[in-house]
């Protein structure tokens, strides 16, 4: 059946038609490049500036402290390589937790085999970090915290002032990936002494392939890609005006709308949640019952598989994702289901259903209607739970 649900707007969001329109002029009317100096150029110019100061209010910064990249991982790698090669004179310890992206991960392990230190910090089983071990883990030669705002798959929210604070007094910079946290939940860069942040168009209603990072004024860092002096020769490359002016028009817009928004979301999410654990035995909330992104609801379901489950949905019209890694090629589970406690056959039962800007109560609810019977389904063909059942009446 062709999708007409649209549950997975924690991978990437539709863009609104407001950014659309905002950004078409820039492809044909208004191509110049922004670095010339005649009229056409200059109106590309003018657009640059103005989507930089957007995406600066949207985080309490200033417009000079915004970078624009390629998209969140970018920023990520510039975030930490940048700071890793400014740095390496002074330290080469860095912390992140075990739950981060994968482009904190996979970064962190080209920078150990560059002979960097990484500390990576537990999570309890809601997905949340220790202060105290945070505060345990600071040496001499730590340079870097890098903890992300909000969790990709289970919600969470982790205490990021409080992390700032403890970074700012131990004079250590503090990197955050806010790729799911940006428009979504309120984000003050100052107040939460943050040094470093990344964010990402396409995950607030904006286009694919742009992103931008807040750099604090002061912070030491190494370019990531070298060339001409465009980001005022800390991103070289000749700037994408039409993403960018759709990145600052969705922040504008996200921000503008959040509380609305959020009240909006956070009911059809627990709505959703209680739904589930109401109408279905053996399913549980994974990451944190309040400290959790608006429209967030990661559910797992004992005695089934995720990729299933999956394409279950799928044939019902719903898209949806799976805390199982099976659809990318790999039978891992989660490391973020892994890392909060789950047992393996657990963490590939997980169903991750994350809601945006155009979700209604209606879809929540035919939702609601049809997925008790897409798990009963699979646990009857599941001999896990035919064991189960044997046990339970012996």
């Amino acid at each position: 059946m062709e999708t007409k649900i649209y549950f997975d707007n924690a991978a990437t969001t539709p863009v609104r038609q407001e950014v659309l329109q905002e950004m078409l002029p820039y492809f044909q009317d208004f191509y110049g490049n922004a670095s010339s100096v005649y009229t056409i150029a200059r109106k590309s110019k003018t657009a640059l500036e103005l989507a930089r100061k957007q995406v600066a209010d949207a985080l309490g910064a200033l417009p000079e402290e915004i970078y624009f990249t390629a998209g969140g991982s970018e920023s990520d790698n510039m975030a930490l390589k940048g700071v890793a090669d400014a740095l390496q004179k002074k330290g080469n310890h860095i912390i992140t937790s075990k739950i981060e992206h994968h482009a904190i991960l996979h970064t962190c392990e080209y920078l150990a085999e560059k002979g960097f230190e990484i500390t990576y910090l537990d999570v309890d089983q809601d997905g949340k970090i220790s202060l105290d071990d945070l505060k345990k883990s600071i040496r001499p030669t730590t340079i870097l915290i890098s903890i992300m705002f909000a969790n990709n798959e289970i919600g969470t929210i982790q205490p990021i002032a409080e992390i700032g604070k403890i970074a700012k007094e131990n004079g250590i910079y503090f990197h955050t990936d806010a790729v799911q946290a940006v428009g979504h939940v309120p984000i003050n860069v100052k107040d939460m002494n943050i040094d470093l942040l990344s964010l990402s168009g396409h995950k607030l209603c904006g286009p694919k392939g742009i992103g931008a990072i807040y750099i604090r004024k002061g912070v030491q860092i190494t370019p990531l890609i070298h060339g001409g002096a465009q980001e005022k020769h800390r991103r070289a490359g000749t700037e994408n005006i039409p993403a960018i002016v759709g990145l600052g028009k969705a922040a504008e817009l996200a921000v503008a709308e959040l509380p609305q928004t959020a009240e909006k979301l956070t009911k059809l999410r627990d709505k959703l949640i209680h739904g589930i654990q109401e109408k279905i035995p053996y399913a549980k909330l994974n990451g944190h019952p309040t400290d959790r992104l608006p429209g967030n609801c990661n559910i797992g379901f004992e005695f089934i598989e995720g990729e299933s489950l999956l394409l279950l949905l799928d044939s019902a019209g719903v898209a949806a994702s799976s805390g199982s890694a099976c659809t990318s090629g790999s039978l891992d589970p989660s490391h973020v289901l892994m890392a909060i406690g789950l047992p393996h056959e657990k963490a590939h039962g997980s169903l991750r259903l994350t809601l945006g800007h155009y979700n209604t109560e209606e879809e929540v609810d035919y939702v609601l209607n049809i997925l008790p019977e897409i798990v009963e389904r699979l646990r009857n063909m599941s001999p896990l739970y035919e064991e189960f059942l044997k046990k339970q009446k012996s």
